[in-house]
């Protein structure tokens, strides 16, 4: 799920459809469906001025979409199943990672794919996050490790523009969520040990474990301030956390599944 930076719109990726909804309307049914993809939708962003959407699926793709109609005016081939895929602040390039353990970035103005990246051979990219300001881009892989990269002012290795300056073993079990603050001074991560892990981005020591969740923890959002994560789990909870005492300050419950994507925009427009 994904909501507009102007706080109009959600939309939510399921089994091969996208639905946008109108977050200020009482009327619950959508105003725009997406088909087109044929596997299970696993990402979802807007564009900031809402000029398009994009998305990736477990079907080998990732899509760009008319918001005015329910066309897909773009769509790249990965060649296998694509897990995560983030949109660079610069709105100009789209990062995807895949079930072949690649990251692959697609130039949007060239519309082709620009480079690619193999954190780990074998080991399928399972999130990827970048930094507001696009210094960092955190890639967390299946097995629990997170590969960091930076931009490199003269690139070593022609066609790419990205380093890497950090990895490390975020958990023992499953990776399932990296996300990094908006203020770039920590990146969270989620995983099937159900905890959620804060690593500091300056020493890349581990600043803080949050252990409240039963089951597994699929998905984590940061505040706007960084103050506060929001997490969701296969307990059927969702918790808000106060990072800077570890608390959680409220549950979210009700749910009679497990609760595996959420979405945050509290900017102040």
């Amino acid at each position: 799920m994904q909501i507009s930076n102007d706080k109009t719109l959600l939309a939510a990726g399921g089994n091969s459809i996208i639905h946008v909804y109108d977050i200020n309307s009482s009327d619950e049914k959508p105003i725009l469906t997406y088909e087109g993809h044929t596997g299970n939708v696993t990402s979802i962003g807007f564009q900031k001025d809402l000029k398009w959407l994009f998305s990736c699926s477990e079907d080998g793709t990732v899509r760009i979409w008319d918001p005015r109609s329910n066309t897909a005016t773009r769509t790249y081939d990965c060649g296998c199943a694509v897990n995560t895929a983030v949109l660079n602040p610069n709105q100009a390039e789209i990062i995807s990672g895949d079930q072949n353990g690649y990251v692959k970035i697609w130039d949007l103005e060239k519309d082709l794919c620009r480079e690619e990246y193999l954190p780990s051979a074998d080991l399928p990219v399972r999130s990827i996050s970048i930094a507001c300001d696009a210094s960092l881009l955190a890639v967390g892989s299946h097995k629990g490790k997170v590969f960091v990269y930076a931009p490199t002012a003269i690139p070593k290795i022609e066609n790419q523009t990205l380093e890497l300056i950090q990895e490390f073993q975020a958990h023992d079990d499953y990776l399932l969520k990296c996300v990094i603050s908006p203020d770039v001074n920590t990146i969270a991560t989620s995983s099937a040990d159900k905890s959620i892990k804060l690593w500091n981005t300056s020493t890349w020591e581990l600043e803080r474990t949050l252990l409240q969740h039963q089951r597994w923890v699929w998905d984590a959002v940061f505040s706007a301030d960084s103050n506060y994560l929001v997490t969701s789990s296969s307990d059927q909870s969702g918790k808000l956390w106060d990072l800077r005492t570890g608390d959680v300050i409220r549950n979210y419950t009700g749910h009679n599944l497990t609760v595996s994507c959420l979405a945050l925009c509290d900017v102040v427009i």
